[in-house]
């Protein structure tokens, strides 16, 4: 199964009856990413990590395990999905959605892009 819908099926018992997840994605807070290749131990301590999900109602912010950051341990907030989340950037872009920088890294950058252009916010060229 693709990583993206993993996320979706497991952030399933977050969403409200007949809520529709639209798009999916992870990110991480603490000290940049890149820090990680020199001390991956003070990021683990340090960071938290998150599932992004948009959905057609709204946007969904889950809690995420930190050795497992694919499994949703509950909810850290619900955003109105008129909130913009980009533009990103770079391997590793900066949201602040939740009114602090999280990391989402590249490999996210088209879903975070796509719920914005959703809603008609253009992303960088």
């Amino acid at each position: 199964m693709a990583l993206r819908d993993k996320l979706a099926e497991r952030a399933q018992p977050y969403l409200e009856p007949g809520e529709q997840v639209r798009h999916v994605f992870m990110g991480q807070t603490g000290p940049s990413p890149w820090f990680a290749a020199l001390s991956s131990l003070i990021v683990l301590i340090a960071g938290k990590y998150f599932i992004f999900v948009v959905t057609d109602r709204a946007i969904l912010v889950l809690n995420a395990g930190k050795l497992v950051p694919t499994k949703p341990k509950g909810i850290e907030a619900r955003l109105p999905r008129a909130t913009q989340l980009g533009p990103v950037k770079g391997i590793w872009g900066e949201t602040h959605a939740l009114g602090q920088r999280v990391w989402v890294n590249k490999r996210f950058h088209k879903d975070l892009q796509a719920a914005d252009a959703e809603l008609g916010y253009a992303s960088p060229a």
